[in-house]
C-alpha cells in the first residue's frame, strides 16, 4: 500500500511540474508573441455559446504605442499605483486591503498588482480557492521574471474583460465610445479603469453612481502615474 501512495504521489508531482512547464513555456513564447485568447476569454465565450452557439467575443490586438496613454495612466493609478517598482507583489497594498476587509467582515479589496491580475486572467478561472491563489503567485513570478513591464501592461491591457464578452482596449473603446484604443480621452480612460472590477455588471450600468464616482477619483490620479516607455 505505501508503495502506491508514494508512486501516486510521484505521479501528482510529475502532473504538477509538466503543468508549471506548459505555463513556462506559453509566458516565454508571449514574450515576443501576441496571444490570440486566454483562460477567462474561453470561459466567457463558452458561457455564451450555450445560449447563443454562433456568439463571439470582441477583441482586437492592438500594440502598446497605439493605447492612449490616458489609459495606461487610469490604469496603474486605478489598479496598481506601485506598478514600475514592485517586483509583482504590492505588500503594502496587500496589507490595507486585509485591514479594510477585516473591518467591514467582508471582501471590500483585493489588493492583487496588474501582474496578479494577468496572471489569473490567462490562465486561471474566475474561482477563488487556495489553490488558484498560489498558482497565481507562481505565475506572477515568472510573468515578472521573463517579461518587462511594460509587455506586462501591453498583453494585461489587450486581454482584461471589459463588458460581457467585451475584451481588450481596441474593442472597449468601440463598444462604448466609437473611438480606438488610442484616441481615449482622460475622462473616457478614467471610466474605462472605474468598470475593471466589474465590467459585466458595469456595461448595464453605465451610469451607476459608484462607478461615475470612482471614475472621478481615477482622473484625478492620473497625473502622478508613472507608466512603462
Amino acid at each position: 500500500m505505501g508503495k502506491w501512495i508514494r508512486r501516486g504521489l510521484l505521479a501528482l508531482l510529475a502532473l504538477g511540474l509538466c503543468y508549471q512547464l506548459w505555463i513556462f513555456a506559453h509566458i516565454w513564447w508571449w514574450v515576443d508573441h501576441n496571444p490570440a485568447n486566454s483562460a477567462f476569454m474561453d470561459e466567457r465565450l463558452d458561457i455564451l455559446q450555450q445560449n447563443n452557439p454562433d456568439a463571439e467575443l470582441r477583441h482586437k490586438w492592438v500594440p502598446y504605442a497605439r493605447i492612449s496613454g490616458n489609459l495606461k495612466r487610469a490604469l496603474i493609478a486605478a489598479e496598481d499605483a506601485r506598478f514600475l517598482s514592485h517586483d509583482g507583489f504590492d505588500w503594502e497594498g496587500i496589507q490595507l486591503a486585509a485591514e479594510k476587509n477585516l473591518k467591514q467582515g467582508r471582501i471590500v479589496a483585493g489588493g492583487s498588482t496588474i501582474s496578479q491580475q494577468l496572471a489569473k486572467n490567462l490562465f486561471l478561472s474566475g474561482n477563488r480557492t487556495p489553490w488558484r491563489k498560489i498558482e497565481e503567485a507562481i505565475i506572477t513570478v515568472m510573468l515578472e521574471k521573463m517579461m518587462h513591464k511594460r509587455r506586462i501592461l501591453e498583453i494585461y491591457m489587450n486581454v482584461i474583460e471589459w463588458g460581457n464578452g467585451v475584451f481588450g482596449a481596441q474593442a472597449a473603446a468601440h463598444y462604448y465610445y466609437r473611438s480606438s484604443a488610442a484616441a481615449l480621452t482622460s475622462a473616457q480612460a478614467a471610466k474605462l479603469a472605474a468598470m475593471v472590477p466589474n465590467p459585466r455588471y458595469y456595461d448595464t450600468h453605465r451610469n451607476a453612481r459608484g462607478l461615475l464616482h470612482r471614475a472621478a477619483i481615477i482622473q484625478a490620479r492620473m497625473g502622478s502615474a508613472a507608466v512603462p516607455r
